[in-house]
């Protein structure tokens, strides 16, 4: 198990950070989006020293980011090979897969059938059925809910079924049922849904929040991940915020669960006190669904500095034998129409201690070349998609 040329890798996707449209975007519905670019502009500038120090704005011109002349990382842009603009597809290819058949999304909620099958099963009506905020919801059914024991039922810009319940109305051993069944009724081909999440909450009109017992099921992979090549071969795979739902807990050592983008990054911090060999996996959901879907560059703006302010806890715990990988999944243009992902490049930073300098390294035409890159390091089986960079990267 000696065979690496990197003990540790951690992988810190930020979801949603899109740097501009992707060849296709047009197709997506999405030309002219830009994540980054315009959270910037409407910032009048982003303030993230340590990822321009990196090299992001040598990756696309960020305002308020100087280009690097000689940046720390590696860098360049990805594109996402795979039809889809949606968590689990960004994930699954960075982990080794090409999805070609997208996931469904519901932005007129889901058919009459699915829901007539789901009332019957559950002898309960649903209300809802449409794509919402979370909170959003509860404002407006939640009273309605809790007078009448009706399950809300809504979905977002992912390939998701969600249903709220109060749990005092119907006991958290209930709600997980019902979304059980649920779980059992999208299997179909027809439906292609990638995750059911319970959401539970409590309190009363005006004051609802939900726990902490939400509980997603998801598709599991169609095939094996780098990590399932990683956990088979003996190599730790360490699970950070929403990683673990999104693969069902395929390929997975341990799972740690967050609360936020900074509960994130103090777990991520915790990794690295850790003497594991293997993979420390980490996803901040909060830029796609606090601000991305919510429309507000921001808040998204204020959040990504906020991020950035945390680099250097990160950067000074990184020994020479580490490699620190990040990137996003998908965009999510505040500033661009609907409340949807946005079909975009994604940036690619890639820095260890020991490198002896940062290189612009080409546009790669998949995201599965960092599951590629990482299955080459530890000397595991490569991937059916993407090429390594690992050879790439300066001072090996």
């Amino acid at each position: 198990m000696q065979n690496y040329t990197y003990k540790r890798v951690f992988v810190i996707v930020l979801d949603s950070v899109g740097i501009g449209e992707a060849p296709d975007a047009e197709k997506f519905g999405d030309k002219g989006s830009h994540t980054l670019g315009h959270i910037a502009d409407h910032m009048g500038g982003l303030n993230m020293p340590n990822m321009e120090r990196l090299g992001l704005s040598n990756i696309e011109e960020i305002k308020g980011m100087q280009k690097q002349s000689n940046p720390m990382a590696s860098y360049t842009k990805m594109m996402e090979a795979s039809n889809g603009k949606d968590t689990m597809t960004g994930h699954w290819e960075i982990m080794g897969l090409r999805i070609d058949t997208p996931f469904r999304v519901f932005p007129e909620g889901f058919p009459p059938e699915l829901i007539e099958e789901l009332e019957k099963r559950t002898g309960r009506k649903i209300i809802g059925n449409k794509p919402a905020s979370g909170t959003a919801i509860l404002e407006e059914l939640g009273e309605e809910h809790m007078k009448t024991g009706a399950l809300i039922v809504y979905t977002s810009a992912d390939s998701v079924l969600q249903i709220a319940a109060h749990e005092e109305i119907i006991p958290i051993e209930e709600q997980y049922r019902i979304c059980e069944l649920a779980r059992e009724l999208t299997l179909h081909e027809k439906y292609m849904v990638g995750r059911v999440i319970a959401r539970p909450f409590l309190g009363s009109k005006g004051n609802f929040s939900r726990t902490a017992n939400r509980h997603d099921y998801a598709l599991k992979p169609f095939s094996r991940t780098v990590m399932n090549e990683l956990k088979d071969s003996g190599y730790d795979v360490i699970a950070i915020g929403k990683i673990s739902d999104i693969y069902d807990g395929e390929g997975i050592t341990e799972t740690v669960r967050t609360k936020s983008n900074m509960d994130g990054m103090d777990q991520l911090i915790s990794s690295m006190d850790k003497n594991f060999t293997g993979l420390s996996f980490l996803n901040l959901v909060d830029f796609d669904a606090l601000f991305g879907h919510r429309r507000d560059p921001q808040g998204y703006g204020l959040a990504l500095q906020e991020y950035d302010d945390r680099l250097p806890e990160v950067l000074e715990k990184l020994n020479d034998d580490d490699l620190l990988i990040i990137t996003a999944d998908h965009g999510n243009d505040p500033v661009h129409p609907g409340t949807d992902h946005t079909r975009e490049f994604v940036p690619l930073l890639v820095y260890s201690p020991a490198l002896q300098q940062g290189n612009e390294m080409p546009v790669r035409e998949t995201f599965a070349d960092i599951g590629a890159t990482i299955a080459d390091n530890f000397g595991v089986s490569l991937p059916e998609h993407g090429t390594s960079f690992l050879s790439e990267l300066k001072g090996e």
